[in-house]
């Protein structure tokens, strides 16, 4: 197992007025993306990802993407 001295973690929220106005899965996916490939030319790797959903106001849920970075 590779030995990492550094680790960072990006945690990307769904925003909110979407998801609850349109009912659709709005990712953070290009901002997502952009960050990721800043943070790989840099010697970062992804090494866990997670999405969490959480309750957002009384009927809808927001998703999280939190991905933890190391090198």
């Amino acid at each position: 197992m590779p030995k990492f001295s550094e680790y960072k973690v990006v945690h990307i929220d769904e925003q909110a007025c979407p998801s609850v106005l349109h009912g659709a899965k709005v990712t953070q996916r290009e901002l997502l993306e952009a960050q990721l490939d800043s943070l790989t030319e840099d010697g970062w790797q992804v090494i866990y990802q997670v999405v969490e959903k959480k309750r957002h106001w009384l009927f809808w849920h927001r998703e999280s993407v939190i991905t933890t970075l190391a090198r």
